[in-house]
């Protein structure tokens, strides 16, 4: 299962896409139309794992990443910016 938040100011998926197919062709689908500089940094976030995503040096998401039985069972996709700015305050301390 996917999950987005982009607050009601950026672009999220509107509602859960479910299903390993469907998530692999959203995510496959995505990743060419990003235009600038992208970096992945594995990260915990809350004691999971997590990625942050920096577009352009700038946070543009975070993907947390939900675990059961050692699979991933569910992408939760963070891009509201009222709650990257948190993270990115917790990862300028932690550096």
């Amino acid at each position: 299962v996917l999950l987005g938040d982009g607050g009601g100011v950026k672009q999220a998926v509107p509602r859960p896409i479910v299903g390993a197919d469907k998530v692999g062709r959203l995510l496959a689908a995505g990743l060419p139309r990003i235009d600038g500089q992208v970096s992945v940094e594995p990260v915990q976030i809350n004691g999971c794992p997590a990625l942050i995503v920096r577009l352009d040096g700038e946070i543009d998401d975070v993907v947390a990443v939900r675990m059961d039985d050692g699979m991933i069972t569910g992408l939760y996709i963070v891009r509201n910016p009222e709650k990257l700015s948190r993270v990115e305050r917790e990862t300028a301390v932690s550096r």
